[in-house]
Order: structure tokens, then sequence, then C-alpha cells
């Protein structure tokens, strides 16, 4: 992942690891590493999602473990000693940065000890659809619901998981959410 990390200029590097901050203090639901794949590529740097994907889950366990250990800056830098040979020098001093600037709002937060253990719901979206027909059937016209549920992970990637149900299907998972909100309500 060293590798891949020197490949992001230092101002991308920064933001992503704010946004990983942001999402230890539970500010932001997560990091859209999508979006920010798409701005690094259209930058011209070479870099999959997957990858970056990795650098996030690296960095935010970077961050929560130095959080849950209580570490100052000088002695985050010193446990990273074994990689600063691999790590670019930028990098360092954007975790140097980042960590004496926001580090001290995770360690002083109360869920400094559960930090980032549990991933979030961000958004849910759908919309109702008609197969009409397929390779082995003529005539299907048969209707169905698409779902896509937006979630952050433990590490604060945001994924899209889409799935498809009846219409009957559709109508008891309405049902099922609207008992939750109820119950919600109530707390």
């Amino acid at each position: 992942a060293a590798n891949k990390i020197s490949l992001i200029p230092q101002d991308f590097f920064a933001e992503l690891c704010g946004q990983i901050i942001h999402h230890l203090n539970h500010k932001i639901p997560g990091v859209n590493t999508a979006e920010l794949c798409q701005r690094i590529q259209t930058s011209g740097i070479e870099i999959n999602i997957g990858d970056l994907a990795k650098i996030v889950n690296i960095l935010s366990f970077l961050f929560s473990t130095a959080a849950r250990n209580n570490l100052s800056t000088e002695e985050l830098v010193t446990t990273l000693g074994s990689a600063v040979s691999t790590l670019p020098k930028h990098a360092l001093q954007v975790i140097r940065h980042v960590w004496n600037e926001q580090g001290k709002s995770i360690t002083a937060s109360e869920d400094a000890r559960n930090v980032a253990t549990v991933g979030q719901f961000v958004d849910m979206k759908w919309k109702l659809g008609v197969a009409m027909s397929s390779d082995t059937c003529r005539s299907l016209k048969y209707p169905y619901v698409t779902v896509t549920l937006t979630v952050a992970d433990a590490s604060g990637q945001i994924t899209d998981k889409s799935f498809e149900m009846t219409i009957p299907q559709f109508k008891n998972f309405f049902r099922q959410f609207k008992e939750i909100a109820s119950v919600l309500e109530t707390v």
C-alpha cells in the first residue's frame, strides 16, 4: 500500500486523512472513496478504487489505534518509525500534521475505545420496474422493486448494496421499516 500512497498527491492525501478523522469523530458517515478516486484519476493519477479502499482501511486502523492508545504526535511518528522507510515523506508529513491538529478530538471522544467498530446506514433509494421479457421467457410482465442501500462500513468506506424484491416482498419490507420507525420514536 505504501507504493500506492506515493502515487497520491499531498493535497488529496491530506483531504483523505481529514475525511477519515471526521468519520472517526462521527461527523460524516464515511469516506466516499468512489468520488475521491474519480477526482484523483481526473487529475491524471493512475489509481483504482480497490487500492484507495485499502489505503482508507490502513489509515482508519492507524488513526483509531492511535486514539485507543492515546498517542501523542511524536509517539505516533515514532511508532511509524519502522514504516518511515516505506512511506513517502509527504505522507508522513500529512499524518503528523493531521494528527497534531485533529487527533486530540478523537482521543477526547468518549467513544475512543470503540472508534469505528460498526458500519452506518447512510441512504436508501428504490425504484419500480417491470421485466418485459428475457432470453428464456417471451412474456414476463413482472413488476419488481430495486432497492439500493448506501452504507459506510467500519473503516468508513461508503458502498452501495442493491437487491430486487417482488411487490409483496417490498410491502413487507416497507411495513418492517414503519415498525422500526415507530419503535425509534418511543425511545
